[in-house]
């Protein structure tokens, strides 16, 4: 697919740190509290890894709220305002630290609990039935929250607001199958009250981690009312797994479907690529990703695969590829890599992706 017309049709645990690349936890030492979000002033941009690199503190965040949007629940939730980075092709460009507060929603599948990416949203912010703040609100990747929407917005002082989320379609160009087949293509809407005062401020404080600039990742926050936005467990994916290579701290778990599972697929064998970040197994959409299938020297299959949403495997990416015999060699192309924007400790990962092979 060629890379304009993709970018425009793609719309607490007991232990702080995921630490290395079997995925086992690592301890930090005390922290300090502070108000907003802070550096570590021994880490430059130089001294960073490449790849997924632990972020300079721990925030807290101040939950307000969920609703139901259609099919949808929505979740609205705060925190200090932030630095990110939006993503475009594989250019970065950082976002300062602006406004009142970092406004984040998610949105999920009320009744499987799954994330849905690339609803698309907007957010509207009201006091007394007055429009305070409109600001662009983006998809975004967060060592804390995973997948969500999230941008800067000002506010008018200490009070009583009003969220107003507007959920967007799912694009026809991610695939739908299973029971999600014919759902989340309607557009649809929410609102959620909040209060911006001492008391939320205070929830939203965070403390720096001594690991900052270190390999790994700070543990996705657990929140009783919202899901966290995981890939499935390996371990739980249908059909024949093919491996998980790593691209750019990028995990392509990979398998293949066949038998009485492919015609929900509507395919003879369906290969599938379930990408999640390496540490935390956080899902990774909106990139582009092709394969090719060679058996004994011959291409077999060479084609893009399917940004698909399903109810067992997930966000994923999959195509027919006819069939799949033992020693086939599949490689996988990320040509257009996720076009999420990206908090600290994810700018540098999921960018420069380079092939990957995998076998039959």
């Amino acid at each position: 697919m060629d890379r304009r017309r993709f970018l425009a049709l793609a719309g607490t645990g007991t232990s702080l740190l995921a630490g290395c690349l079997d995925g086992t936890s690592g301890e930090t030492s005390t922290t300090t509290a502070t108000d907003t979000p802070t550096a570590s002033p021994t880490a430059t941009d130089g001294e960073l890894p490449d790849g997924i690199y632990v972020q300079p503190f721990r925030e807290g965040m101040a939950m307000q709220g969920t609703a139901t949007a259609g099919d949808l629940s929505v979740a609205f939730l705060y925190t200090s305002p932030h630095v990110f980075w939006t993503v475009n092709g594989e250019s970065l460009s950082k976002t300062p630290k602006s406004g009142n507060i970092h406004a984040m929603a998610v949105v999920w599948d009320t009744e499987t609990g799954r994330i849905v990416p690339e609803t698309g949203l907007s957010l509207e912010i009201e006091r007394d039935g007055e429009l305070v703040s409109q600001e662009v609100i983006y998809p975004m990747l967060s060592q804390r929250m995973g997948y969500h929407y999230g941008g800067n917005f000002g506010l008018d002082g200490d009070g009583e607001y009003t969220a107003r989320v507007s959920v967007g379609a799912v694009p026809n160009g991610v695939a739908l199958t299973g029971d999600y087949a014919g759902r989340f293509r309607e557009p649809s809407s929410a609102e959620v009250g909040f209060a911006f005062n001492e008391t939320q401020r205070d929830r939203v404080r965070s403390e720096e981690i001594d690991a900052y600039g270190e390999p790994g990742a700070v543990r996705p926050m657990e929140m009783e009312m919202v899901p966290q936005a995981t890939a499935p467990p390996r371990e739980e994916l249908p059909g024949e797994p093919l491996g998980a290579p790593n691209s750019d701290d990028a995990l392509l778990v990979t398998g293949a479907v066949a038998g009485d599972e492919a015609p929900r697929f509507d395919a003879d064998t369906y290969l599938y690529v379930s990408p999640r970040s390496r540490y935390n197994g956080l899902v990774l959409p909106a990139m582009a990703l092709e394969a090719t299938v060679t058996r004994d020297g011959s291409e077999r299959f060479a084609g893009q695969l399917t940004r698909t949403f399903d109810p067992a495997l997930g966000y994923h990416y999959g195509a027919d590829v006819g069939s799949l015999n033992a020693g086939d060699e599949v490689t996988l192309s990320v040509t257009v890599p996720p076009q999420t924007a990206r908090h600290e400790g994810y700018e540098r990962a999921f960018l420069e992706m380079p092939d990957a092979v995998v076998s039959g």
